[in-house]
């Protein structure tokens, strides 16, 4: 599934996409650290959790979230991010994704989360509307959709 997801794709970052197993196994170690990091990363870099969708004991999927945002996360990124496999998009996978990383942000303490979505991403546009979305802004590449999490759990 990771390498069905291309390495860059309206905005999500895929590090996993070329790797050899051995290589997607540091990488999982890297992804595990970083969920139990606190505060910035190298001055940067902000702490995530990754999450896998699996439908049919198939992954389908997976996401990341931010705990918190800085000033250019505010801009692009947000605090969620998150994909599809080619072949599983178009069956609501993305809008259910979404909806299971809003009830982990809330969990994690994430009162609203940020979704930062290209303009010509029409889908995922339609999955942050679907689960309680509101637009709040645009930048020349990006529309900023809020979203309240409380509401998810």
């Amino acid at each position: 599934m990771l390498q069905e997801i291309p390495k860059e794709e309206n905005g999500l970052i895929n590090k996993a996409n070329g790797l050899s197993f051995e290589e997607y196994k540091e990488w999982l170690k890297v992804k595990y650290v970083e969920s139990g990091q606190t505060g910035l990363v190298d001055g940067w870099k902000v702490p995530s959790t990754t999450y896998w969708l699996y439908v049919d004991e198939n992954p389908v999927g997976f996401g990341s979230i931010r705990h918190f945002l800085t000033d250019a996360l505010r801009e692009a990124g947000g605090n969620i991010g998150y994909g599809i496999a080619p072949k599983h998009r178009g069956k609501g996978y993305g809008k259910e994704i979404l909806g299971h990383l809003l009830k982990e942000a809330s969990r994690l303490g994430i009162d609203s989360a940020l979704v930062t979505i290209h303009l010509d991403n029409v889908a995922s546009k339609a999955a942050a509307l679907a689960n309680g979305g509101v637009i709040t802004g645009q930048t020349d590449e990006r529309i900023l959709i809020w979203i309240d999490t409380a509401q998810k759990n």
